[in-house]
C-alpha cells in the first residue's frame, strides 16, 4: 500500500527556482488532515489529474474541506473526511527573480518616416517576478522542477515582442528614439509591456537596455524578407486601419488619412516615380474606405448618412489579385505578432468576402 503523506513543505528554495513539485516522482497520496507548510514568498498549488484544485498562500495549512473545497467536491469525501486522495503539490517561488539578459534576436522591425523597414538590434537586462501562480502553472505542470534557465526562451520571446509593440505605438523612427523610450519605461508604457507578461502570470519589474543599433540589410535581402511593393503598401494600410479601430477619435480624421497617404506616396516614389501620382490617389481612397469600415465595426452600427456621402465610389484593393496580395500581407502581420487575431479575423473576413464576390462574378462589394 502506498505511503500516505502526512506532512509536506519545500523550505530550500533556489534563487532561480520557479517551481518545485512534491512528490518529485509524480502524484502522491494525501488525506484530509495532511499538514502543508508554505513559506513566505511562496504559493502551493494542488493539482490532481492535470487540473488545478486550489492554491494555498504562506502559512501552515491542515488540509480540510475548508481550504480545499474544490478537491472535496471532486473526490466526494465520506463523513470522516480522511479518505486518501492522489495529487501533486507545486511550490511556486514568488520572490523577485535574478536578472535575466535579453537581446533582439531576431531584430525589432520598425518603419521609418520614408516607409522603409528598419531593423533594430539591442540588448540589456530585465527583472521579473511571478505574481499569479495559478496562471503560471500552465508552464510548471508535469515538471519535477522549473528553473529560470528553462524559461529564458519564453521570457526573451515575450519581452522582444512586447518591446516591438511598444516602440511601434510610441512612434519610434530611429535607434536613438527607441533607446530613449526603453530607458524611460515606467507607468503606462511599462503597463503596456506587462500586458504580455500577464499571460505568463509574471510581471516585468525593471528593464535596462544598451543603446539600440540599426542593422544593415542588402537590397536583395530586403526584397526577399519584406516582399513586393504591393505587399508592403498593404501592410501599412492595415497598420493605419488597425490604429483607427483601436482609437475611435483617430478614425476618419485628416491626420489618420494623411498618415496612410504619406506612406503610400513615399513607397510609390521609391519604387517607381512615375507611379507616385497614381499610388497617392489610390492610397487616399483606400484609407478612407478602410477607416470607414473600421469605424462601423467598432460602433456596431450601419454608417450614417454623412459617412455614406463621404465614402469613395471605389477603393483599392479592387481586383482579385490586389485583394489576394492584401490578404497575404495581413497574414504576414498576424504571423509576426503585429496585429491581434481579432483584428486579423475582422479584416480578413471583410476582404475575403469581397474576393469571393468578385470571383463569383458578382462585381465589387459596396
Amino acid at each position: 500500500m502506498a505511503r500516505i503523506i502526512d506532512y509536506v513543505d519545500h523550505p530550500n528554495v533556489m534563487d532561480d527556482e520557479l517551481s518545485y513539485r512534491e512528490p518529485q516522482g509524480g502524484a502522491g497520496d494525501f488525506r484530509m488532515g495532511t499538514v502543508c507548510t508554505v513559506q513566505e514568498h511562496q504559493a502551493a498549488v494542488f493539482v490532481s489529474r492535470g487540473k488545478i484544485l486550489d492554491v494555498l498562500g504562506p502559512g501552515q495549512h491542515v488540509l480540510s474541506t475548508a481550504n480545499l473545497p474544490i478537491l472535496s467536491n471532486l473526490i466526494g469525501m465520506v463523513t470522516n473526511g480522511r479518505n486518501p486522495f492522489t495529487a501533486e503539490i507545486y511550490f511556486i517561488n514568488l520572490k523577485p527573480l535574478p536578472t535575466v539578459r535579453w537581446g533582439t534576436n531576431p531584430p525589432v522591425e520598425m518603419i521609418t518616416p520614408q516607409g522603409q523597414v528598419m531593423l533594430l538590434m539591442g540588448n540589456g537586462t530585465a527583472e521579473l517576478q511571478i505574481t499569479d501562480p495559478a496562471v503560471f502553472m500552465q508552464y510548471a505542470i508535469g515538471k519535477p522542477s522549473l528553473r529560470l534557465e528553462n524559461f529564458r526562451e519564453n521570457i526573451q520571446s515575450m519581452l522582444v515582442g512586447q518591446l516591438s509593440v511598444l516602440l511601434s505605438k510610441q512612434g519610434a523612427t530611429s535607434a536613438q528614439e527607441a533607446t530613449a523610450i526603453v530607458d524611460n519605461l515606467e507607468g503606462a508604457t511599462l503597463a503596456l509591456v506587462n500586458e504580455g507578461f500577464a499571460r505568463y502570470g509574471m510581471v516585468l519589474r525593471d528593464i535596462q537596455a544598451n543603446a539600440f543599433q540599426r542593422k544593415a540589410i542588402s537590397d536583395q535581402e530586403y526584397k526577399e524578407k519584406y516582399g513586393s511593393f504591393e505587399q508592403r503598401l498593404a501592410m501599412r494600410q492595415f497598420d493605419v486601419a488597425q490604429a483607427a479601430a483601436e482609437n475611435p477619435g483617430m478614425g476618419g480624421t485628416a491626420a489618420s488619412t494623411g498618415l496612410g497617404f504619406g506612406i503610400g506616396q513615399n513607397l510609390a516614389g521609391m519604387m517607381n516615380p512615375q507611379m507616385a501620382q497614381q499610388q497617392m490617389m489610390q492610397q487616399q481612397l483606400m484609407m478612407q474606405q478602410m477607416q470607414q469600415m473600421m469605424n462601423q465595426m467598432q460602433q456596431g452600427q450601419p454608417p450614417t448618412q454623412q459617412q455614406q456621402q463621404a465614402a469613395p465610389a471605389s477603393g483599392v484593393p479592387k481586383t482579385p489579385e490586389e485583394i489576394e496580395a492584401a490578404l497575404e500581407a495581413l497574414e504576414m502581420r498576424l504571423m509576426n505578432g503585429e496585429i491581434s487575431e481579432d483584428m486579423y479575423k475582422k479584416l480578413s473576413e471583410k476582404w475575403q468576402a469581397k474576393l469571393n464576390e468578385l470571383k463569383s462574378g458578382g462585381g465589387e462589394s459596396s
